[in-house]
This record gives structure tokens, C-alpha cells and sequence, in this order.
């Protein structure tokens, strides 16, 4: 299946454009909405909605988590379902961390000038101009904040994404016209087509519901798959029994033959 991700900082007009996108390619599209439903029938919406550009992890997760993926096996659960079921348009915005959960896609980011930006939030959220210049400057700072802490990366760096358009003077219709004559590159469409097949067809999934099925819905348990059958645990537990129990169960999931067990046990003690 092919997947292109659309990123934008908050006002140059990514919705109106994936929409377009979309439609053009006859792609599904996914923004927060179609995810979070996603989300919900695979029973992770809470995890999903933690992957907020607005807030940092509290200092008593840090502490534990050295440089935190923090729920991005979960996102990657749910990119990698809708994958398995068609071609995709997906769409964030203002620091969210889709574009960098899932590598192997057509990555877009649209910017623009602040000016430009400022005056898309006053008319299409019918705010006055101190309100929209807030709420842009606020996004911003939240996006950088936040990847760089997960990543140790600029959001906004070129490097990160396949093709960058600054939007000001661009209509939604050639910026759709740009981004289709990037998707036919042969070499994007090998790496959309290899994305399910080098994660297993879906690794994370299987992991998710082992657990569940274990009973084992513990928030602060994480985990991340590395290459195509290692997966490395890490999080807090709240015993070494916990943590053996984890591992065996993991251990069972088909096409995993490695783990890193990392997980923190924590006693409560100073």
C-alpha cells in the first residue's frame, strides 16, 4: 500500500490540501478524527492522545525513561493497521509526532512566512489578530519542544521530509500538483510497498494484543521494534515477577526472536 504523511506548521492550509491530496489519488485520509477512531476499535485511543506537540512527559516518567519513544509503537500500530487495508493520505499538524513514527512513507511538510500563517488562523477560525498570533507562535514553540526532547531533532529541518513547500504563494491546487509528481517517484513507492513487509505485517499489533490478552494493560510499559524481529522493553514494572512475566509473553509473539528486556522495576522507595 502506499502511505504519504503530510506535516504543517499550524496555518499554512495542510488539512485543505491533504483533503485535495486525497481525493486526487483516490487515497483514503486520515487526520486526528479518522485516527482517533482507528484508535479507538483497536482499544488504544488514551495512548494515541498522549502523543500531544502541548505537553512533555512528567519529570517521574523521564526519570525513568532515558530518551522516551514515548508511545510511538502505539501511532505506529495504528498507521500500520490502515496500511494493511488501504492507500493513505494522513495529515498533522503544529509539532504532532506522526511524520517521524513511520520512515518508510512519502513525507510533506508545508510552511510558510508567520504573516501568511497568522492571517490563514484569523479567517478560518474567526479569531482577531493577537489571538491567531498567539496560537501559531504557541504551536510552534509546543512542536519544537517536544521533538526536541523525544528525538533530539529541529521539527521543522528539511533532512526529516521528502519535499518541503512554502505555501504562500502556492494554490492548493499546485501544491497537490507537486506533492502526486513526488508520490510517483519509483523509489517512494518501494519504500511504501516494504513498510508492512519489514515490520512483519504488523509486529506491533501482535504485541498490543498478546498482552491484552495477558491482562497485562499497564500504561507505563512500553515498547519499541527494532529491525524486523527485535523488540526492545522498557517503561516501568512493579516487580521482577512483572518483568519476567512481560518478557515470556513477548517472547511467545510469532516472528520475535530477540528481546532487550529494559524494563525499570519500581518499589516505591526513595
Amino acid at each position: 500500500m502506499y502511505l504519504i504523511l503530510v506535516s504543517e506548521v499550524l496555518g499554512a492550509g495542510g488539512e485543505k490540501i491533504a483533503k485535495k491530496l486525497a481525493e486526487g489519488l483516490k487515497y483514503d485520509f486520515f487526520g486526528k478524527k479518522e485516527l482517533e477512531k482507528v484508535a479507538t476499535e483497536m482499544g488504544i485511543l488514551s495512548d494515541i492522545q498522549k502523543l500531544d506537540g502541548s505537553k512533555l512527559p512528567s519529570k517521574f516518567t523521564r526519570f525513568f525513561e532515558e530518551k522516551p519513544n514515548i508511545n510511538l509503537d502505539r501511532i505506529q500500530s495504528v498507521i500500520l493497521k490502515i496500511a494493511e487495508r488501504c492507500d493513505a493520505v494522513f495529515f498533522v499538524s503544529g509539532g504532532k509526532l506522526l511524520p517521524y513514527s513511520f520512515h518508510r512513507a512519502l513525507h510533506v511538510l508545508l510552511t510558510g512566512t508567520i504573516e501568511k500563517r497568522v492571517q490563514r488562523v484569523i479567517e478560518e477560525k474567526e479569531v482577531d489578530r493577537e489571538v491567531a498570533e498567539k496560537t501559531v507562535n504557541q504551536s510552534d514553540s509546543n512542536g519544537m519542544r517536544f521533538v526536541k526532547y523525544i528525538f533530539n531533532e529541529d521539527w521543522l529541518s528539511p533532512h526529516l521530509y521528502d519535499l518541503v513547500l512554502n505555501t504562500d504563494r502556492l494554490s492548493v491546487k499546485s501544491a497537490v500538483k507537486m506533492v502526486i509528481q513526488a508520490s510517483e517517484s519509483e523509489a517512494i513507492k518501494e519504500c511504501s510497498i516494504e513498510t508492512v513487509k519489514d515490520l512483519g505485517g504488523s509486529l506491533p499489533d501482535r504485541i498490543e494484543s498478546a498482552l491484552r490478552e495477558a491482562g497485562l494493560p499497564n500504561p507505563n510499559l512500553l515498547f519499541t521494534v527494532q529491525d524486523t524481529d527485535s523488540v526492545r522493553l522498557h517503561g516501568i514494572v512493579y516487580s521482577l515477577e512483572e518483568k519476567e512475566r512481560i518478557e515470556r509473553i513477548v517472547k511467545g509473539v510469532e516472528g520475535i526472536k530477540k528481546i532487550a528486556n529494559e524494563l525499570a522495576i519500581f518499589t516505591g522507595e526513595e
